[in-house]
């Protein structure tokens, strides 16, 4: 089985996160990136068909050369190549476009995608190359077993959950649960060495059109002051008068 894991390069969220020229590019001065949160839990249920099944497990991503030591952490965790699509990931349909030609070159039985990133939250990028490549598809997805080329798999819906039965080429869109918190793997000594002797392969992007654009960026507005209140009757008050909230 052929496995392909889509990576995203995105801030860890304990960075403080600005923006400059009026609000309309993100500030990455001292911004740390990781991988995907999403994504890792795909990363690491590769890992598990890679070490159980014999599984072959690539990582690809839309971006540019700074997002390489994200790549190579993936391949320090285990996966035995990399491809990075040698483009800025500025529009969700332009990198499902891209990540779907790197399956279409590839020959991928599955395909592992986060169902979203924590950056923009779009939650498109799977949904959209599954109908591209017009493969099966599950989203929010946090169980998957492979068996030949049938797949079980279980997503998270409102107010429980459900076991579908496919089978491949698939793609599934990942989240928490795909596999537990505690089993993400962290690089280890041995894992870096070896990810330096891995292909990280550059691609050209194939021609897409870039249908959208940020045209600007807004923080949350501040927290107010916290008022202390140490009367029942004025705190019923506050509640009904200012905050709305009875």
């Amino acid at each position: 089985m052929k496995i392909l894991v889509c990576i995203s390069n995105v801030p860890d969220t304990t960075s403080k996160i600005n923006f400059t020229e009026n609000n309309t590019q993100f500030d990455t001065n001292g911004v740390q990136f990781v991988i995907n949160p999403n994504d890792e839990f795909g990363l690491t249920r590769a890992m598990w068909f890679k070490e159980k099944q014999g599984a072959t497990v690539h990582v690809a991503t839309v971006g540019q050369a700074q997002v390489e030591p994200t790549m190579r952490k993936a391949l320090a965790i285990g996966a035995d190549e990399a491809i990075r699509v040698d483009a800025e990931p500025t529009d969700g349909f332009f990198v499902a476009e891209q990540l779907a030609a790197v399956v279409k070159n590839g020959g991928y039985d599955l395909v592992i995608a986060g169902r979203e990133s924590i950056d923009y939250n779009g939650g498109m990028v799977p949904g959209i190359m599954a109908s591209l490549l017009d493969m099966n598809f599950v989203n929010t997805c946090i169980g998957l077993e492979i068996e030949g080329d049938q797949a079980k798999a279980v997503r998270e819906i409102d107010g429980g959950k459900e076991t579908l039965a496919t089978h491949l080429p698939l793609i599934v869109g990942g989240q928490k649960g795909l596999v537990e918190e505690s089993d993400l793997r962290i690089p280890n000594m041995r894992g870096i060495m070896m990810a330096r002797k891995k292909s990280l392969n550059v691609v050209e992007p194939v021609s897409a059109e870039q249908s959208t654009k940020d045209v600007t960026f807004e923080k949350p507005a501040p927290k107010g002051p916290v008022k202390l209140v140490d009367d029942v009757d004025e705190l019923i008050n506050l509640l009904h008068k200012e905050a709305k909230a009875i």
